[in-house]
């Protein structure tokens, strides 16, 4: 007997091969020495989109080895749950006592309504088709209670510099999006109260190099929104990546 007659849910294949969506795949080699960089990264860029209320129901998704999961509880984020597709890197999480657990995210979210105050992703969504996305996207609307948000992340087509290159560097990135165009996204997802935000790289305030990045790239992003102006397009963020928090509509209609 197959598993769809035994009513087991078949795992649905997704395009990216090399680096699926629902694992996490921008640790370094040695993963142990990623747990300081990026809770740097986290701290800066995710806590201020977070809600103070410390006993949300949050979920990550692509948690990896943990790094999120981990500045979420050290911050004082109690119901936090990590989701990774590869048993060796939430090994580690486990190792260090996180909440994490093996699992692939649709068939995760499939049949959880309601059960989340906010859920992140870790890993970038263009590791999805643009179809995949949006039907992502809809499943966590239905994974979070109503007026519960999302944060999601992408590489931004908008940098003439590098939005090129991070569509062509690596065969599972599908798309690049802009602020316009992620918003578009979730919109279609059914997700209201859509902000875009940048996400910053020089957050390492020890390093005496991360002033001198943060004014050149600062320079050259207000220099190019100069440019954008006169060919008579409002753009307006030019990071590398580009994220955006969005709510599930509190009424009804969620």
């Amino acid at each position: 007997m197959n598993a769809s007659r035994r009513g087991i849910q078949e795992p649905r294949p997704l395009a990216a091969r090399l680096e699926p969506f629902d694992s996490y795949w921008q640790a370094p080699k040695d993963a142990e020495k990623g747990f300081g960089a990026f809770a740097a990264y986290y701290r800066s860029n995710y806590l201020p989109w977070l809600p103070r209320e410390r006993g949300v129901r949050i979920l990550v998704i692509s948690c990896g080895p943990g790094y999120l999961v981990k500045m979420l509880r050290d911050r004082g984020y109690s119901a936090v749950l990590g989701i990774d597709s590869d048993p060796a890197k939430v090994e580690i999480a486990r190792r260090k006592g996180l909440p994490c657990e093996v699992a692939r995210a649709f068939e995760f979210l499939d049949g959880k309504a309601g059960q989340f105050d906010v859920i992140i992703p870790e890993q970038e969504l263009n590791h999805l088709t643009l179809d995949e996305t949006i039907a992502f996207l809809e499943l966590c609307r239905q994974a979070l209670r109503p007026g519960g948000r999302i944060i999601v992340y992408a590489m931004n087509g908008a940098n003439p510099f590098v939005g090129s290159e991070n569509l062509a560097h690596n065969i599972d990135h599908f798309y690049n999006v802009t602020e316009y165009s992620l918003e578009q996204i979730l919109t279609l997802a059914g997700f209201k109260s859509i902000r875009i935000f940048p996400l910053k790289l020089y957050v390492f305030w020890m390093n005496p190099f991360n002033y001198v990045g943060l004014a050149l790239t600062s320079f050259l992003e207000l220099m190019l929104r100069v440019v954008f102006r006169l060919y008579g397009k409002k753009v307006r963020i030019l990071s590398k990546k580009i994220a955006a928090t969005a709510s599930v509509p509190a009424g009804p209609a969620a």
